[in-house]
């Protein structure tokens, strides 16, 4: 996996709103000590709207985004509300808010931000963005 930290540069920032990072940090808080996912919409690449899901993979440290929950959020509801899918997130309970090299791995939307809360230290959760395209991880800017 190649790492290319970028900060500060206008095409590595996302427009994620604290209500949203409360939200994200709420369902990692009640989904641990499994991951929490989910999908966040919106249009033009700026964030609208948040949609919990269900992680449907065994254990603690992985997610997997119920199959069905998605093809009803992709091809009904956010066609209805006229928005897309800008970023998916998922929670990390021990480990830091860094791709996973099964992350990675299992990166298929090339095109959305990848949002990563950790719970590593229980009194200060960490929310971060990445883009992964191609094995590449590269830092995104979260601004309010």
């Amino acid at each position: 996996m190649t790492v290319v930290t970028s900060q500060g540069q206008s095409a590595d920032i996302f427009p994620l709103p604290q209500e949203m990072r409360d939200e994200i940090i709420a369902h990692a808080k009640r989904d641990a000590p499994r991951e929490c996912c989910g999908i966040i919409a919106g249009r033009d690449g700026a964030p609208t709207r948040l949609h919990e899901t269900r992680n449907i993979a065994e254990g603690n440290r992985f997610y997997e985004i119920d199959p069905r929950q998605l093809i009803d959020l992709e091809f009904r509801l956010l066609p209805e509300q006229d928005s897309e899918i800008v970023a998916i997130y998922h929670s990390h309970p021990e480990s830091p808010a860094f791709p996973s090299a099964t992350d990675v791995r299992l990166a298929f939307w090339p095109d959305a931000i990848y949002v990563i809360c950790s719970l590593a230290d229980g009194d200060r959760p960490e929310v971060r963005g990445f883009r992964i395209r191609d094995g590449e991880v590269s830092e995104v800017t979260l601004t309010d």
